[in-house]
């Protein structure tokens, strides 16, 4: 079964999407049935999201050690000793330790520039817990002292979820005359979307850029903020 694990960041993001919107599911829509399933009385119980989208409440792996990291053993035994709502933030949060320990079990070979795109991709996604408990409601801004202003004439701008799987994160090697004309995605914390952009001039010894949005927009950016922040992701070229 190993030779089916997912090897490249799309592939492996794929597989976290999948399992992450069944557990949304089981948490959300389909609580009532999740909820009855976690019965106190039967044995220890693990929540599974699958890869197709799908959740299963079951019994752990009798394999040692398993195939793959194992959810938190026993969700079932407290579900009556608390208050619904913390029990199932408690879930929640030990679903988002398994998710990232399911991505990074399949990542283990991924070299390091490919381990921090998968982790900021998978980043750009609410955990299950912001969700279940109303904080995903939150906007998200670019952190403290952060200064940048999207642009906001009311035009149409193209923008999506998740980057293109095809690109790839800027880093400090780009920052130089070739990157002028090059086409990327920009990531807006504050709505949590990737806008797609052309970086219209360069200047590499003050390492800024001046972009232009689909909407006709234009903003100049520090870039050494944006690799750091992982907030843009350049298209291959073609």
């Amino acid at each position: 079964m190993m030779n089916d694990h997912p090897k490249t960041v799309e592939e492996i993001f794929e597989d976290f999407q999948g399992r992450r919107a069944g557990l949304l599911r089981a948490l959300t829509d389909e609580l009532d049935d999740f909820y009855q399933q976690c019965d106190p009385e039967r044995e220890n119980l693990c929540l599974y999201g699958e890869r197709d989208g799908s959740w299963q409440v079951d019994l752990p792996a009798e394999e040692v050690p398993p195939e793959l990291p194992e959810p938190c053993l026993g969700i079932n035994f407290a579900r009556d000793g608390m208050q619904k709502k913390d029990w199932l933030a408690l879930v929640a949060v030990h679903s988002d330790s398994w998710l990232y320990a399911v991505a990074f079990y399949y990542g283990a070979k991924l070299d390091q520039n490919d381990r921090l795109k998968l982790f900021r991709t998978i980043n750009n996604y609410a955990t299950l817990f912001e969700t279940v408990t109303g904080r995903a409601s939150r906007p998200r801004t670019g952190g403290p002292g952060s200064k940048r202003k999207k642009p906001d004439s009311g035009l149409p701008a193209q923008a999506s979820e998740s980057p293109l799987p095809t690109g790839r994160l800027l880093v400090h090697d780009d920052i130089t005359p070739a990157l002028k004309g090059r086409d990327a995605e920009l990531f807006w914390p504050d709505d949590r979307l990737w806008y797609l952009v052309q970086i219209q001039n360069i200047n590499a010894r003050s390492k800024s850029a001046r972009i232009a949005y689909t909407s006709g927009e234009t903003e100049d950016l520090d870039l050494e903020d944006i690799i750091r922040e992982g907030h843009m992701s350049l298209i291959p070229e073609g």
